[in-house]
């Protein structure tokens, strides 16, 4: 703390105001991956044994992002009806979970099996060097309607499949 007033200080800086190095943090990332890591939407997890739900868990042990994405189903409809995510990792890795349970709410499960990583990194306006995170948060999607197409097998036998 004492060395963060004395380096405001020595920069002529009043204590209201941002320091050099959080500017410049600030800049490197593109506004809808702050506004995604600063006000995430839908963390949190759902009961993973409830058989609406759809657990996706998958890491990147490159850089050790690690993203659990849920999904809700209605299994009248077969629509996403909720989602939820928590992610271990940096922004970018947070800000594409949140845009991914953004982008799944209210689609079919086939349809959201189209989201690409491409798509998510391009609204985010992701660096080359953090595609990664937009490719964890495909992946994710992909686990959990596989995990919830596979809950629905053992529900109803495997004679029976459900709408998805």
């Amino acid at each position: 703390m004492m060395l963060r007033q004395a380096a405001k200080k020595a920069l002529g800086l009043t204590s209201r105001q941002s320091t050099p190095w959080s500017v410049g943090i600030s800049r490197s990332y593109h506004e809808n991956v702050i506004d995604h890591y600063d006000n995430p939407r839908n963390v949190g997890s759902f009961d993973k044994n409830d058989t609406s739900i759809g657990t996706g868990l998958v890491g990147a042990p490159a850089c050790g992002d690690v993203m659990k994405l849920q999904i809700k189903v209605d299994e009248k409809t077969g629509q996403i009806v909720d989602a939820r995510f928590k992610t271990f990792g940096c922004g970018s890795a947070i800000a594409s979970s949140s845009v991914a349970t953004e982008w799944v709410k209210g689609k079919a499960m086939e349809e959201v099996l189209t989201i690409k990583n491409t798509e998510i990194a391009k609204h985010l306006s992701l660096p080359p060097v953090k595609l990664h995170c937009s490719m964890l948060a495909e992946d994710a999607i992909k686990a959990a309607v596989k995990d919830y197409k596979e809950k629905r097998l053992k529900t109803n036998g495997a004679g029976e499949t459900s709408q998805a």
